[in-house]
């Protein structure tokens, strides 16, 4: 008779949810550096 375990199969699907956050986080941050280093200047100028 064969056992069939489900952690393994857990595990995995958490470590790829982990890192497609992982890759949107970045993307997002490489979308909104731009902006965040405008408004960073402004500030550094007016200062």
């Amino acid at each position: 008779m064969l056992v069939r375990s489900d952690k393994g199969q857990g595990l995995a699907e958490y470590a790829l949810i982990l890192a497609l956050i992982a890759i949107l986080a970045i993307t997002a941050l490489g979308v909104i550096s731009g902006s965040i280093n405008g408004v960073l200047t402004k500030i550094g100028t007016s200062l």
